[in-house]
């Protein structure tokens, strides 16, 4: 623990520094510059309010300890014997929370997403199974308080989706859906099936952090625009007017079309918001995969081909195949209550990380 206490010291120490930092009149005057260093200060709040803690029930413990050195009655013993107990299993929990506090931290986890759902494997079922999807995490975002906003959708004519890409905001949505990413896999009777089978099909999920300008920097050079008229239901404005417009990100590829808004001017800050998301997410991936391949994990890394998830419906279940976690209430998860799943991915990940710090 000696480390740990050095690591947590520093912590404390840049948590005074900061304090001092942001009453001073100067760094007040400076907007972006107060908000950074409030913004560090308010992430190390905890940390240090668990140290203090720590540091107070600890030496309480020696007090008592202390205490038991001397000659007291046996009342007044049993009550220190027992405020002993309590303390021990108080400073072992804080110890297991610091440890985890001191994580490194996803520099991403504070962001809003931007989620795309793809109908995979099973042609109308899959898409049906993706329209599900897109249902269940608008209920679970509901449950948290946050905003889904659609930027953009290719429905079926059975009422599924072959793609929707959504804009989810709120306290903290990368941290908890970032585990969504893969295939999810279905298993029911569909609709269109009149012998009873139950049939396979999946869906695949991708969530990647809403990115500025100030995370990416795309060079304009890289970016080729073309502009055309919108195709479907508008009336005559849209057949009048190139407002739909397609960019291409020539160094990747990546491909954003956005036809879904009245201007063209509207259509390019959502077609570049979500090509500024593919980007650092085709990034960051090969950034994994390289990872990955130097320390011969290339197995489990949450690539998005992964089957990472199981919908039984006629046995009401949900399998997590990375933790080996198994609910049999598929029809409340299905509604939206996703947070027994989730935690359990956080705890996994966070228990994964201390083994590696361990290791290290």
């Amino acid at each position: 623990m000696d480390e740990i206490f050095d690591k947590l010291q520093s912590v404390v120490d840049r948590y005074d520094e900061l304090n001092e930092l942001i009453s001073d009149p100067e760094v007040i005057a400076d907007t972006q510059k107060f908000m950074k260093l409030s913004k560090e200060e308010a992430d190390l709040r905890d940390t240090v309010a668990a140290f203090k803690k720590y540091q107070k029930v600890s030496k309480q413990l020696d007090d008592d300890k202390e205490m038991l050195r001397e000659k007291i009655d046996d009342d007044l013993e049993a009550m220190v014997k027992d405020e002993i107990t309590s303390l021990t299993d108080e400073k072992d929990k804080l110890e297991d929370q610091m440890k985890v506090m001191l994580l490194p931290k996803d520099p991403n986890d504070d962001k809003n997403i931007i989620m795309e759902i793809h109908g995979a494997a099973g042609g109308d079922e899959g898409s049906l199974f993706a329209a599900d999807l897109f249902s269940m995490y608008s209920k679970y975002a509901e449950r948290q308080g946050w905003k889904v906003e659609i930027i953009d959708k290719n429905e079926t004519e059975v009422g599924g989706f072959k793609e929707i890409v959504l804009m989810i905001t709120g306290d903290k949505v990368y941290s908890k859906l970032k585990y969504e990413n893969g295939a999810h896999r279905v298993q029911r009777v569909p609709v269109t099936e009149s012998a009873g089978r139950v049939h396979t099909s999946t869906a695949t999920v991708g969530v990647m952090p809403e990115e500025e300008d100030v995370d990416i920097d795309i060079d304009p050079k890289d970016i080729r625009v073309d502009v055309y008229r919108s195709s479907g239901a508008g009336g005559q404005h849209i057949n009048k007017t190139s407002s739909a417009v397609r960019m291409t990100h020539l160094p990747t590829g990546i491909v954003v079309a956005m036809q879904d808004e009245r201007s063209q001017q509207q259509n390019r800050q959502k077609a570049m918001k979500i090509l500024k998301a593919r980007v650092y997410d085709y990034y960051a991936q090969q950034e994994q995969d390289q990872y990955n391949a130097e320390r011969k994990l290339a197995i489990g890394t949450g690539d998005r081909s992964e089957r990472i998830r199981t919908y039984n419906y006629p046995q009401n279940r949900v399998t997590d195949h990375r933790i080996g976690l198994t609910l049999n209430k598929l029809d409340r998860i299905m509604n939206g209550e996703l947070d027994e799943i989730i935690d359990a991915l956080i705890v996994s990940d966070q228990a994964k990380k201390l083994e590696n710090l361990t290791n290290e």
